[in-house]
């Protein structure tokens, strides 16, 4: 009977999209964090990291009978099947990065793969910590009809003492750890509120 209760629980798939390309990113180290947190000490929740390397510029041209270029259809699939998206945002220049902007932009193209999805932006780095960033992001989220989570908010002052990250960019601070945790948590508990107002 207990068996039966617990796999009745509803799982919120998330997909988590990294604005840096970098092997050792900081923000890819969130990232993976967090999807060892969900592994280790979150119940009903699963992380799936979303590569968008592969993804061409945004070019209509590619946009053929109403199909997407192969790369592009995948990550809009991934998107489409997921409860809600977690974004880690390095600041580039006070605002979110290019290959993260080309992703929203593939990810919008009709039908907007994102609307009406819960979210949530953490970041690491110097100055802000990408709070720049995720205020630029949160703007567009709006025309997108993201649905984020305001509190908690989570930017990882990278530089400052003690070490938050080891040089391969992995997460190795127990207190941002902790952070990070109830950032998920949140999260969760946004996406199935949503999900039970429907």
């Amino acid at each position: 009977m207990e068996a039966a209760a617990l796999a009745m629980k509803p799982v919120v798939k998330v997909a988590a999209l990294c604005g840096s390309l970098r092997k050792a990113s900081m923000n890819g180290g969130l990232i993976r964090s967090a999807i060892q947190l969900c592994d280790e000490s979150i119940e009903g929740m699963t992380i799936e990291y979303v590569d968008i390397a592969p993804l061409p510029f945004v070019n209509t041209d590619l946009e053929v009978n109403g199909t997407f270029p192969e790369p592009v259809e995948a990550f809009r699939q991934t998107i489409r099947g997921a409860d809600a998206i977690l974004f880690a945002s390095p600041e580039y220049n006070y605002s979110f990065t290019g290959p993260l902007k080309n992703a929203i932009d593939w990810a919008s193209r009709p039908p907007n793969v994102m609307a009406d999805k819960p979210a949530a932006i953490i970041s690491a780095g110097g100055g802000f910590g990408g709070g720049q960033s995720q205020h630029h992001l949160r703007q567009v989220g709006v025309f997108l009809d993201l649905h984020f989570i305001n509190k908690p908010e989570l930017f990882v002052h990278a530089f400052q003492p003690p070490p938050k990250f080891d040089r391969d960019g992995n997460l190795i601070d127990p207190e941002i750890k902790e952070r990070l945790k109830q950032v998920l948590l949140s999260l969760k508990a946004f996406t199935l509120r949503l999900q039970n107002k429907c």
